[in-house]
This record gives C-alpha cells, structure tokens and sequence, in this order.
C-alpha cells in the first residue's frame, strides 16, 4: 500500500511520521504527478485558505479529484476537512467538493480556545480516542450517504462517505495509531 501526505502546508511530517510507525510506504505529494499510483492521501491541517491556493497553483485540484473518482481514499484532518467538503459556510477557500458536508472553519474558537478531549469514535473500538483540537472547524450539514463517526456536543466531528474520512482534529498529535489504521482499511477496501 502506497499512501500520499499532501506536502503544501501544515502538519504532513507528522502524519508521515505515523505511517511510518505503522509500516507503510509514504510521500509527500507537491505535484499532480505524484499522486499516480497512490492507494490513498492524506490532507493534513494547516491553513484552509493557503492549501486551497496552493493546491490551484500547483494544479492538484483536478488530479486530487480524478484519483477519488478513481478509488483513491481521501483523508482529511482539521484544515483537510473543510476542504474535503462541498460546502464551507465562512470561507473564502476553494474546496475539492468530494464529501457532501457543509463545514464551518474555526468553530470552537481561535488558537487560545485549542483544547484535548477522549472522544469516543465506536468504529474505533470502545476506548476513548484523544482528540486534539486546534481552531478546529465542525461539520454544519451531512447530506446524501455520508456517515457521523463521531459527535463532540451534539456536533458531528469525524464522518465518512465511502472512500473519503475527514475529521475536525488532529490525529496525528497522538500517539494512538487507530484513526490512521481506520483510514489505512479503507484504502485497502477492508473496511
């Protein structure tokens, strides 16, 4: 299994960092070329509006799409949700429209308001999962077959519509491995 990192911005290290710790062949993708061949990508959290302009500058706007069209699994954390999305409400970023979600940046707050939290996501198993949130946004509307993981006061924070995860949090902050191995399944068409 080959997995991509989107490498423009933001927290790609870590989440390299942990496919690494969980065996799997990884690399940073900058240029449309480089997502030939990947069974998955990750979009890590970051800037929403600079990765959206990054991702047109770079042309990896309609390659991203083409691959989830094509069966590659989309994972989006924190800034990578609001650009899975089809729908942001207070953005001017330009998103891949992918998931049938509508997402508001920065829902809990600025930088200051960053908070942990044990999240309790049933896919993953019945521990609590540590949910690290940074001006994190949140899921408004979940349309057509998208399905709510996981909820944080009412308010759906992890959600999946087939091959693409897109979650309000970072994972990748945490040493618990699970989020990545869920996302990992669904690449490999186990899940």
């Amino acid at each position: 299994m080959k997995i991509g990192v989107l490498a423009l911005q933001g927290a790609f290290a870590e989440h390299m960092a942990v496919l690494r710790r969980l065996h799997v062949d990884t690399l940073p993708v900058r240029l449309p070329h480089q997502l030939s061949g990947l069974d998955g990508l990750i979009i890590p959290g970051g800037e929403s509006t600079s990765i959206s302009r990054l991702m047109r500058e770079y042309k990896l706007m309609e390659e991203i799409k083409a691959g989830s069209a094509n069966g590659m699994a989309v994972f989006g954390t924190c800034a990578g949700m609001i650009l899975l999305a089809r729908d942001i409400s207070d953005s001017d970023a330009e998103p891949l429209g992918l998931m049938d979600i509508k997402v508001r940046r920065n829902a809990f707050g600025r930088q200051v308001d960053s908070f942990e939290t044990e999240l309790a996501i049933p896919a993953l198993g019945e521990k609590p999962f540590p949910a690290v949130f940074i001006r994190a946004p949140v899921i408004e509307q979940i349309n057509g077959s998208v399905e709510p993981l996981a909820r944080l006061d009412n308010t759906c924070v992890v959600a999946r519509q087939g091959k693409l995860l897109a979650c309000a949090f970072h994972p990748e902050l945490t040493d618990d491995l699970r989020l990545h191995r869920y996302f990992l399944d669904i690449a490999a068409g186990s899940q």
